[in-house]
């Protein structure tokens, strides 16, 4: 299975936080595979990410500046209704989901990466682990690492117990190219991280690379964010694509009903400033609901749970991305100088587990904070997109 003492990790979820897990882990000497539920290339799912501590360390590892696979912002402005926008000095670096996937993987060219496999049983027999997938194919390695997500099927199988709950609140998007955003709008939000706030919503907008990866001027992307308080009883309606699929965690732009869409661009005009409305109206809007999951375990009988699959911060703390990849560097060292022929490190299993649930609990009421001063998900904030 191996060659030599090394052991064999199987990553579920080929994401960023999987290949983050998959860079760490040959760090520590792994043989490592990686498995994608994905039919295809991975769909972004989360259009635009801030460059973290967590996230520019494994890229200098790999010989990467943060730099290089940034848009850096000078400022931050806060728009109104009506009046001027309040400007003040921070700078800041914002990368995206795709430049940072491209970044990731192309280094891991020579390493198993299978897409089109959906975890369906997982079988541990000493220290070899057997995952199985609904294709029929299956794997053997002697540590499974769950990097997949809000909608975990590794977490399902370890801890059918623990569930997302939603927060009572969602995500519009959009990621435009820069060159199709008119010019005065474009001088207002290139260079500065912009946003909007009102009772029951929030808005955040700043450039990002562009869809290879492109930094310069006119070649770039704009990436916006739109929580909005919405029923859990209005999520159904607004999760059925076009195909008459219902989406769970991520509606796709082109799957966004002709209905929907026009509540969304009449919801930006009444609701937001105009400069905001308009990108709005211009862009190929998709959708993410916002959920909670709390806390339980990250730590099984030789297999782990990473990311969003061990449980979720809201957002606004922007350090989604980063929580993973220090979920991946901890669980590397913990396991760094394991062999197959020994018994697991338990302990050091037992305390990256003991900091990392202590940085998640940390992180989320953080996150709810943050989401309560804008009244999102809680019920004095005002509703939206209700049925007609």
């Amino acid at each position: 299975m191996c060659e030599g003492n090394a052991f064999k990790a199987l990553v579920i979820g080929g994401s960023v936080g999987g290949l983050a897990a998959a860079h760490e882990l040959r760090s520590v000497g792994a043989e490592v595979a990686v498995y994608e539920r994905s039919v295809g290339t991975t769909r972004p799912r989360g259009a635009g990410i801030v460059m973290q501590p967590e996230v520019e360390a494994l890229l200098t590892r790999l010989g990467v500046g943060a730099h290089s696979v940034s848009v850096e912002l000078r400022e931050r402005q806060q728009l109104h209704l009506h009046g001027e926008a309040a400007r003040y000095d921070a700078p800041q670096l914002m990368t995206a989901w795709d430049t940072l996937y491209r970044t990731l993987r192309e280094p891991l060219a020579g390493v198993c990466y299978r897409l089109d496999s959906s975890l369906s049983s997982v079988r541990v027999e000493g220290h070899e682990v057997t995952a199985g997938f609904t294709d029929g194919y299956a794997a053997q390695g002697n540590f499974l690492v769950g990097a997949d997500g809000i909608g975990s099927a590794t977490r399902r199988l370890l801890d059918a117990a623990s569930r997302p709950a939603y927060a009572g609140y969602v995500a519009w998007r959009g990621l435009e190219p820069e060159s199709a955003i008119p010019g005065r709008l474009l001088d207002l939000l290139s260079g500065r991280f912009t946003f909007f706030g009102a009772s029951g919503m929030q808005m955040l907008c700043y450039l990002v690379p562009g869809a290879n990866g492109e930094r310069e001027e006119g070649s770039r992307r704009v990436n916006w964010v739109w929580y909005v308080n919405v029923a859990e009883s209005d999520l159904p309606d607004i999760l059925t694509g076009r195909s008459g699929k219902r989406f769970a965690h991520f509606l796709p732009p082109e799957e966004l009903l002709p209905e929907i869409a026009e509540k969304v661009t009449a919801q930006a005009d009444a609701s937001l400033p105009p400069q905001f409305a308009e990108l709005v109206r211009l862009s190929d809007v998709f959708m993410q609901p916002v959920f909670d999951l709390s806390a339980r375990r990250m730590v099984a009988d030789h297999a782990a749970l990473i990311g969003d699959a061990a449980g979720t911060v809201r957002p606004h703390t922007a350090s989604g991305t980063s929580k993973a990849f220090g979920d991946a560097a901890g669980l590397a060292a913990a396991m760094r100088g394991w062999t197959p022929s020994q018994a697991l490190p338990a302990q050091a299993l037992e305390d990256w587990e003991v900091r990392r649930l202590d940085r998640l609990v940390t992180l989320s009421e953080a996150g709810v904070e943050l989401a309560e001063r804008s009244t999102l998900g809680v019920p004095a904030g005002r509703r939206f997109f209700a049925p007609c």
